[in-house]
Order: C-alpha cells, then structure tokens, then sequence
C-alpha cells in the first residue's frame, strides 16, 4: 500500500506539470481554452490544462488592453472578444496547489458532484502535504496543511472558522508602499498606488506612476504653421519662424518682418542740426529746416519764429466781440449771454433756460440769442416782470354763448335752465329736448311740446282740462258742470274723458227699489226686486230674487302688473254659520256675460265673517271699450240652490291711461 501511495504522489505531480505547459503553449497560440485538446484521459489533467491556457489569454489581454489605452485611449474594440468565452461554468470548484505550475491551480468538476476518488499529495507553500482526493479536496479554502490545518494566500488571512480566508486590506492597515501624492486602492490579496493629483497639460502618467513629458512636437500636436518650426520644451512646445530677418527688423510671433523705426528707439541717432527720417530697414539724416507752429510764423529773415497777432488779421476772429492777443494764440472777451470756447475759439450763446432751469420763468422759458424770454402757458398772460404769469379773464372777451365764469388759468362756459352745453366745442348752449330724454314719456301725461329752453304739455281737445301743474290732464264731470246732453228720463254718469246718459227699465215681473237720481255716482246702485202677479206659478219659481246695475270707469292701464279690484259683492250670509241657521251655508259668485278677452274674474273672500265676491280685472283692455258684465250670486244650502242675485257691471275704459 506504501509503494502503491508513492507512485500515485510521483505520477501526479508530474502529469499536472505537462498538463499546464501544454495549456499555456495553446493560451500562447491563442487557442479556444473551452475545448483544448487531451494529452490525458485525466480529469484534473483536463483542468490544469484548462486554467493554465486561460491565465496565460489574461495577460495576454491585459497587456493588449494597455497598450491600446496607450495609443488611441478607445478600449470598446475590446469588448467583442471577452475572456468569459474562454473558459468554462461548472457547479463544483476545488482549489489545489501544484508546484509544478508555480501556484495554485482551481478544479472545477463538471461530470458529478460526487468525484471519483483519485489520490495524490501535494507539497503546500509551508512544506507541507496536501492530501487531493478527486472532486472533494478537504475543507480549506486556499491551503490545507499536513497537520490537518488551513492556511491562506499572499494578501489574505485566516476567518474565525479556521477554513475560510478574507483580503487583507493594506490601504486600511497602513502597510502600503504608496510615496507622498499617491492614493492606496486595495484589490483582492493586494493593493496598487494611484497618483491623486493628474499631471497637468504637456505630460502623461507612466506605468511607473510618474509624470513624463509630452513631446508635441514629435506627436504632431502642435499648431504651428507652415512657415513655423516646432521647438518642444518641458510642458508644451514653441512655435520659432524657419526664416530669419535681416537688419533693420523684427521678427513677431507669426514669423513676420517688421521694419524697426531708428528714429523713435534711438536717441538722436543723427547729427545736431539734422532730422531722423526712418526708411525700410535703415534710417537717413537730412538737414534740419525751421517750422514754426500755429500761431506762429518765420520772420523776415528766416531765422525765427515770431507771433502772429491774429485780432489785426483779415479774419474777423472774434466776430461782433472784443479780441485780445496772445503769444501763438488769441482769445475773444465775449458779450453778455456768450462764453468762450477754448476748442473752436469762438463765442458761444449761453442757454440760460438749460442752465437755471425753472429759475428764471414762471411757466415756460425760451432761449434767444444772446439773453432769452418767458412765455406763459394758456389762461394765462405775461406780467409786468416779464418773468412771472398773472391770470386771464378769458370771459372779458366773451367766449361762451350764454354764461361764462372765470377760474384761475382757464374758464367755464354753463347754460341756463332748459338748455345744455355741446360736447363739440363747450362752448355753445343746445336747447335740451324734454321730450325727446328717457323720462319725457312721464313728463306729460297726454302730449309733451317742446320749446327753446322749456317745454309745455296738453290734453286731449274734450273731456279733460290742463292741471294746475301744467302736466297732468284732469277729467272734467260734464255731469257737474252741467255741460252733457242727457234727457230728462236719462241719468248722467261721468267717464274719465266723457260722460254716458243712461237709462234703465226693469224687467217684467220685477219692480225698481228707490228713485233713479239725475247723476250716477261710481257708487250708485239701481236694483229692481222680483214682484209676482198673484198666481203666476212662472214667476214665484223664478229663482232670480233681484237684478241691479252699478257703473264704473277705468282707464287704459299702461303699466299693468297685477290685477286690480273694481267691484265688490258684500252678502250677509256668515262664513261660518251652522247648517240648520236658515239653513244656508255657501254662496256662489260666476260671470255669466261680458268677460271680454277673459280680461276679468271673480273670486270670494271673506271679510269681518261674511262672504264678499270681488271682482278683478286680470289683464288689460284697450280702450275706448263699453262692456256690461253679467255676474251671478247664487244662495246655496244643504237642500240646493235657494235663488239668485243678477248684478250687472257696466264698464267705461277710457282710451287714456288718465
């Protein structure tokens, strides 16, 4: 069993040592790490085969991904071709370390979950040997030791469990190696430095973590032009023209020639007596002439200058104010309103208005040559001062057609009684047409005249008078003033506009009660009682007990809102009585005859306990129209009807609402 334990430890250390090389040959080769080709029937051949050929397409990749960072700064062409491709998903991973390879190498078995057992020993990074059983390699996580003991790889250490590892954090523990203006950033079993402030412009960050200089220049960065060489300097570059210029120039930035002016940077580079005179690229001397200034000119002789008294030349100068001169000059002592221009060397009109604005006039001020004038706004005229305004009576020159009065600064034209200002002008008094306004309907009650500043009224030619108001029409009663026309066997009633001559007869079987007077009152009755004939059976069954006539006037309601009550049926039957007091109870009222246009109704009320039949007009009637309403007032009792009263209404309605 000893032997057969050694040679499985001596065949297994050597076949993972060939199975790796081989999968990092084919990852060199960038061969498909998923499905390599078998140099062994065994499975942990198979994975150590695998995951060498997958380490080794890392690197590879990762040192490709650098170096296209480097170059172009674009990594998404990367990103088509991922190492997930390359390697393979299984439910089952083991850990194990080989020597042989020079690390550890994960197994993950995809057949079963239940691995064959397969053993062999291999030595742990302390000397130790870990015991491999295929599938299942033991309880540690990283490393198991000989002793029964797990241990953890560079970076990490061991968890309470004493199985399971965690990374150590040396950024957080302080055990980093990062120099002063770097950042620590851990990574799992280690940490990488990371420079905290970036470079700058014109240079680039080193695998080292160092800054290096930007060459533009042999980058082909820069922006020189065509006629400008590139000259590359720690941090940027320098632009430096290809063509030199000569004497007597400067070269600018854009490698332009620019003549130098001698004659202003030197000091007096010619001769006394001379005059510089600059030319392209050099300068010249030339003999120096006398030139004298303004208000100056060479005297006889030519070798001075001498003043020129411009107040005595044939330019007026100072024209229509005094001239004084002065050496090389002149100046003018101007008028009262003028100033001095020291400029154009002129006199100039002052504007006292602009310069004491509000000072010098009360109203308004305007600027004259040489002084200037008030003015006074309308309504008003100049005073005495001639600076201040005093009011205009503008009624003195008499602007208005009828009344005029004056208010300070302007005027006020009004009218008398009947008459009103225009809108057009406010000036001129319009008659005002009372009976043309909104209320001239009401001002009279027939018809309304007008007349210039008034108005007068009048009443229809007969039946009615003027009032002493002079608007309204009263009615005059033709039956009083005796001026109707009746007969002797005729009453006069009274109309509103009119009278009527009536007469009336009763009926057969029906004899008058009381004597019929010359004149009718409103509230005049003529009644005529039934009076039978000794056996006339007809009449006594007859239930009409009574017919009477009554008379009233209306007028034409203009405004008609609600009904109006013109007569009333008074009866002395109680409104409460029993059934067994004469044996009545109710009355009945109806219109029988004359409702024209159903323009009346009767209704019952009851007054101070007794029945009363109130005759109402409901709608209104034109006039002139005559009407007579028939009405009835029937007795009713517990037996039926008990007879009957006929009154007739005769009703006048004026054409007029008066």
């Amino acid at each position: 069993l000893r032997s057969h334990m050694a040679k499985m430890k001596m065949k297994c250390g050597l076949m993972l040592d060939d199975c790796c090389k081989d999968g990092q040959k084919r990852g060199t080769d960038n061969e498909d790490c998923a499905s390599l080709p078998l140099i062994s029937p065994s499975t942990m051949c198979r994975i150590v085969q695998e995951q060498c050929c997958v380490t080794v397409l890392e690197d590879t990749m990762c040192t490709t991904g650098i170096n296209v960072a480097k170059d172009q700064g674009v990594c998404d062409s990367l990103f088509a071709n991922t190492c997930e491709t390359k390697t393979t998903k299984v439910p089952v991973p083991v850990t194990i370390y080989a020597p042989a390879v020079g690390g550890f190498v994960q197994w993950y078995n995809t057949l079963t979950t239940q691995a064959t057992v397969v053993l062999f020993n291999l030595k742990t990074p302390s000397g130790g040997l870990l015991t491999c059983f295929g599938g299942l390699l033991g309880k540690c996580a990283h490393v198991c030791e000989g002793n029964n003991t797990c241990a953890c790889f560079k970076g990490h250490k061991l968890k309470p469990d004493g199985r399971s590892c965690e990374d150590i954090n040396e950024c957080l523990l302080g055990v980093s190696n990062c120099r002063a203006g770097e950042r620590c950033i851990n990574t799992e079993g280690s940490f990488r430095c990371q420079r905290e402030v970036s470079c700058g412009t014109g240079y680039e960050l080193t695998d080292t973590n160092n800054c290096k200089d930007i060459n533009e220049c042999e980058a082909g960065i820069h922006n020189c032009g065509p006629e400008l060489e590139c000259q590359n300097t720690q941090g940027s570059f320098r632009c430096v023209p290809k063509v030199k210029c000569g004497p007597g120039y400067l070269q600018d930035a854009l490698g332009s020639c620019i003549d130098i002016n001698e004659c202003v940077i030197q000091t007096s580079p010619c001769l006394r007596g001379q005059v510089c005179v600059n030319t392209a690229g050099s300068y010249t001397c030339r003999a120096n002439v006398l030139n004298c200034g303004r208000g100056y000119h060479l005297s006889d002789d030519g070798t001075r200058c001498v003043d020129v008294d411009e107040c005595k030349g044939p330019e007026k100068v100072c024209e229509g104010h005094g001239c004084v001169n002065q050496l090389g000059s002149y100046r003018c002592e101007c008028e009262t309103g003028y100033s001095f221009n020291s400029i154009t060397r002129l006199c100039e009109d002052i504007n006292e208005c602009r310069h004491y604005p509000g000072r010098l006039c009360a109203h308004k001020c305007e600027n004259i040559l040489g002084s200037y004038q008030c003015s006074c706004t309308t309504g008003f005229k100049l005073a005495a001062d001639g600076r201040n305004c005093d009011d205009l009576n503008e009624c003195e020159s008499n602007p208005c057609s009828q009344e005029c009065a004056n208010v300070y600064g302007s005027y006020q034209c009004y009218c008398r009684r009947g008459y009103q200002l225009s809108d057009i002008d406010g000036m001129t008094c319009e008659d005002i047409d009372e009976c043309a306004l909104p209320t001239g309907g009401h001002i009279c009650s027939y018809r309304c005249h007008n007349t210039p500043g008034s108005f007068h009224c009048s009443c229809p030619v007969s039946g009615y008078t003027l009032a002493v108001n002079g608007r309204s029409c009263q009615d005059i009663d033709e039956c009083v003033t005796g001026t109707h026309t009746c007969g002797e066997n005729q009453s006069c009633f009274n109309v509103q506009g009119g009278f009527r001559c009536l007469s009336f007869e009763c009926p057969n079987n029906y004899r008058r009660v009381g004597e019929t007077a010359a004149r009718l009152e409103r509230s005049d009755t003529i009644r005529c009682m039934k009076s039978c004939q000794p056996n006339d059976i007809a009449c006594v069954l007859d239930p009409t007990h009574s017919v009477s006539h009554t008379f009233i006037s209306l007028p034409t309601f203009r405004e008609f809102t609600r009904p109006e009550e013109i007569v009333f049926l008074r009866t002395t039957v109680p409104a409460y009585g029993s059934y067994h007091h004469l044996g009545s109870y109710d009355v009945k009222f109806d219109i029988l005859e004359g409702n024209l246009e159903n323009a009346f109704d009767i209704v019952k009320r009851v007054e101070n306990g007794l029945y009363v039949g109130v005759v109402r007009q409901v709608k209104p009637l034109i006039g002139p129209v005559t009407t007579v309403l028939k009405l009835s007032m029937r007795n009713l009792t517990t037996q039926g009807d008990s007879g009957q009263n006929v009154i007739n209404v005769h009703v006048f309605v004026s054409e007029f609402w008066f």
